[in-house]
């Protein structure tokens, strides 16, 4: 049985013999041999114990646990927004000498019942089986609630009666590079788009992500369209998606960085994140039964098609 040792200062103290052995290890490092004294069930019934009683504690008072984020939100004069929010590495993305920096709360998104919503990334099971919608239903959606195949550029801007400019909007950018199609959709999938970019700010903004927007690669492809990409790219379909204003192309490896241009540099954020919060959106949309969704592997895009 182990025995108090009375050469330690705190041998006068009344413990159970394992708690003694254990403190005396601690606070009285000259006795290093002792060391071997204090047993390996000892130890792990100490680490055990306390396990137990934070278990009891977390249970008892569910509140300890409640993190507030708390950031600093730089309110220019006339107004606030949610760019101006400071993001988890303390990088603010407007000047402090805007306006006012006051502190913030991060909102707290709750259900119906109150319950918080879920601000983790938890991705998807996998990108393939989230997503398998091939062609066919992609063509039979799209020939629903598309527009007839448009010639050129000269006729697409004469039937701003069917389709709808998206070359320019806040939560979302077009791919520079896009040389095979123009920023035309019809109105449902404008909406579509619209709704899936909003969704990506908010989870982001939620999981504490620094904001980035979405890069749209392909949108409505013309009939010369067709013929040029054929002449670079014999796989191209004579029958794609993209032909009738409904079906557009969401790039998985880029994304746009959302800063202020006086502001400081934005913390660095991994592309496999932003793509794992991006298919969490996608396959929510989905689910509702708003668009068929395609993971392309070659192109690095999300292949959407309105419903």
């Amino acid at each position: 049985m182990l025995q108090p040792l009375p050469q330690c200062p705190f041998t006068n103290i009344s413990l159970p013999p394992s708690v003694y052995h254990f403190l005396f290890v601690l606070l009285c490092p000259k006795n290093t041999k002792k060391l071997k004294r204090l047993r390996k069930k000892v130890f792990l019934g100490l680490v055990y114990g306390i396990i137990l009683i934070l278990a009891v504690v977390r249970c008892a008072f569910p509140q300890v646990m409640d993190k507030r984020v708390v950031a600093d939100v730089c309110l220019p004069a006339d107004s606030c927004d949610v760019a101006d929010v400071q993001d988890g590495e303390g990088a603010c993305l407007t000047e402090r000498s805007a306006g006012l920096c006051l502190a913030y709360d991060a909102p707290r998104f709750v259900d119906s019942e109150g319950r918080p919503i879920k601000n983790r990334i938890y991705s998807v099971p996998g990108f393939r089986k989230t997503f398998p919608d091939l062609q066919d239903v992609h063509i039979v959606a799209a020939r629903r609630w598309g527009v007839s195949p448009v010639e050129d550029r000269k006729e697409a801007e004469k039937r701003k009666n069917e389709l709808v400019y998206v070359g320019s909007n806040p939560y979302y950018t077009m791919d520079g590079r896009m040389n095979y199609s123009i920023p035309y959709l019809v109105p449902r999938a404008s909406d579509l788009l619209q709704k899936i970019s909003r969704n990506f700010l908010d989870s982001l903004a939620i999981k504490g992500i620094p904001l980035h927007t979405l890069i749209v690669t392909s949108v409505l492809r013309t009939e010369n369209d067709i013929r040029r990409l054929r002449r670079v790219n014999y796989n191209a379909s004579e029958e794609s998606c993209h032909r009738f204003g409904t079906t557009f192309d969401i790039s998985y490896h880029r994304y746009n960085t959302v800063s202020h241009p006086d502001g400081p540099e934005r913390r660095a954020v991994r592309n496999d994140t932003l793509k794992w919060v991006l298919s969490e959106v996608l396959r929510d949309v989905r689910a509702a039964g708003l668009c068929y969704v395609k993971y392309e592997v070659k192109q690095g895009c999300y292949h959407v098609t309105v419903r």
